[in-house]
């Protein structure tokens, strides 16, 4: 199972620079308790392994962008100090956080990255040129990698939507939110690794990571995420998008009711 939920959360990385770590969440949540994650334990477990299979599901992506000239590296090298430091205050701040709480959190996200698919448009425009620098991209690299690790994402539907209202091409904005990922994914991942209380999940985990999800969802996602790339190059994903964002409110809504 967990090496499917890479498959998907890595072409939605691909695809929509948004999702996947959302959709990894809301499956590791059910999952984990069945794999011996006790289950007031199993939110906190699954942003955590979430975050750390992120690192290589955006390094793959990104990768894959960047061999078709859509990461800006010099934003992505402004951006990545702010984006470690903010992911690992996210998951200090998530480790002290009890389950229900961390609940409304992650469903809330969805609510809201849903909004955005299905209403917030893209901007058709944007300049090769531009490439956003300066401490202001670190300023909001902070804000951007402390909610993704609360929330169990790479960012991503953060990342692009400022990078399109600094003048971005949309493609190449999920190409340099891919990259971004890895920072975010690797400043929260140490986080949730290294503040977790003393035993706070039985066996096979370092933390709050489980590591057979975080590796069984991080080999899978490495394969697919470039797929996901090349349907991004390839298709509009209009209405793609919308389907996902009903999905998103349904995974969302599962998280608040289901148990």
């Amino acid at each position: 199972m967990f090496p499917l939920l890479g498959a998907i959360a890595g072409v939605l990385a691909g695809l929509l620079g948004i999702g996947g770590g959302l959709v990894l969440v809301a499956a590791l949540v059910w999952l984990l308790p069945l794999h011996g994650v006790p289950k007031d334990a199993a939110m906190h477990a699954a942003l955590a392994s979430s975050m750390a299979s992120i690192i290589m599901t955006a390094a793959s992506s990104a990768y894959a962008h960047h061999r078709r000239g859509s990461v800006l590296w010099p934003t992505v090298a402004w951006m990545v100090p702010g984006l470690l430091l903010g992911g690992w205050l996210g998951s200090l701040l998530a480790v002290h956080l009890d389950d229900a709480v961390l609940r409304w959190c992650v469903a809330g996200y969805c609510y809201l990255a849903a909004a955005q698919l299905t209403w917030g448009g893209t901007k058709a425009g944007g300049h090769d040129g531009v490439r956003p620098r300066g401490l202001p991209m670190s300023a909001a690299g902070v804000g951007i990698g402390a909610v993704s690790a609360v929330v169990g994402i790479g960012g991503g539907s953060m990342t692009v939507p400022l990078l399109v209202w600094r003048g971005v091409a949309p493609v190449r904005a999920v190409g340099t939110s891919s990259a971004c990922g890895i920072a975010i994914g690797i400043g929260s991942a140490l986080g949730y690794a290294l503040n977790a209380p003393v035993g706070a999940l039985p066996s096979h985990a370092v933390g709050y990571v489980y590591l057979p999800a975080a590796i069984g969802v991080a080999i899978a996602s490495v394969l697919a995420a470039p797929y996901g790339t090349r349907l991004a190059h390839a298709i509009s994903g209009k209405a793609l998008k919308r389907v996902f964002a009903v999905f998103l409110v349904v995974m969302g809504s599962s998280l608040l009711f289901g148990g």
